[in-house]
């Protein structure tokens, strides 16, 4: 059909990119307009066949292959930029990874990079913070693609939630109460974000372009304390949430637990600093949500919703 466009995105089986790939396959009104060419280095598994079944061109690439992620982004008019840094939890490989994606999409002649950034804490911080390596490596790839002048958006995906239940907030024992243990005191802010709200946040970019090319876009619901998080659990499971509460643990405590799962030590200090930050200079440095919101015109996951559903969860009612 005349005057479609394609949409490239990177990580297409993953989370971030799982959420683009299954918004613009399944709205209908970005259907109407938009092909979804899905990137994967293994388009044979099953979640990569599912997406071909949706209706989403699969191609194969890897972010140390240069010529690969040339060939994915030819003819594209916007592309979706994500990196795995805990994949090899290197500065180095995500930031090289970056910049072959961000050289590609200058090759290319991409209208809209939506690039998957995050603040340069380092830099926020004043080097209070100076660890944070998988927020830092996406900001120099940030800063290289404004650089290369590529007409773009910095989507700053918040503190993923999916990542709270049966880990951060879990039940002490068989028959012992919940607990959601953290680092941070029990006003800090955490900016709550579901991976599959992702491509709720790129349509809003990109139906939106002229007025964020060039700009960040934050990525969360809503700010919310560790004692609102047990509030909020509680109320929906009153039963077993009755007696549920938050914990501040010690950074003795947070290091040793760490440890206890085998991650090496300057993993350990990366992920205390990242929940720091929080209690500090701010996840998005103090940034209100407000902006995101007046654009983004789909309901995003709340967290009351998603505890009804995340797998920790069930059977507690």
């Amino acid at each position: 059909m005349a005057g479609r466009k394609v949409i490239t995105v990177f990580g297409a089986t993953g989370a971030q990119g799982g959420g683009v790939a299954a918004t613009f396959l399944g709205d209908l009104g970005l259907r109407s307009e938009w092909d979804v060419r899905a990137v994967t280095r293994d388009p044979s598994q099953d979640s990569a066949k599912q997406l071909e079944m949706k209706g989403a061109e699969v191609v194969k690439a890897d972010l140390d292959d240069v010529e690969s992620i040339v060939n994915a982004v030819k003819g594209s008019y916007a592309v979706y930029g994500t990196t795995n840094y805990w994949e090899k939890a290197s500065v180095e490989v995500e930031v090289q990874q970056g910049r072959n994606l961000a050289d590609a999409v200058k090759q290319a002649g991409v209208q809209h990079f939506v690039w998957s950034s995050l603040l340069n804490i380092t830099e926020l911080s004043k080097g209070v913070l100076p660890n944070v390596y998988h927020f830092d490596s996406k900001a120099k790839v940030e800063s290289y693609v404004r650089e290369l002048g590529i007409p773009a958006t910095f989507f700053m995906p918040g503190f993923y939630m999916t990542g709270i239940p049966g880990d951060m907030l879990k039940a002490q024992g068989p028959d012992g109460p919940w607990v959601f243990a953290l680092p941070l005191s029990a006003d800090a802010q955490i900016p709550m974000y579901h991976p599959k709200d992702t491509g709720k946040y790129v349509k809003a970019i990109l139906q939106n372009a002229d007025k964020l090319l060039g700009k960040r876009f934050l990525g969360a619901t809503a700010y919310m304390t560790p004692k609102e998080v047990v509030e909020r659990f509680s109320k929906a499971f009153p039963a077993i949430g009755a007696n549920a509460s938050f914990f501040q643990v010690s950074e003795d405590m947070f290091r040793a637990a760490m440890k206890g799962k085998g991650m090496p030590d300057f993993i350990v200090t990366e992920l205390f600093e990242n929940v720091k930050l929080m209690d500090t200079f701010g996840y998005f440095g103090g940034e209100s949500l407000e902006p995101t919101h007046e654009l983004v015109n789909d309901s995003l996951t709340t967290w009351d919703e998603y505890v009804k559903e995340a797998e920790a969860f069930k059977g507690l009612l």
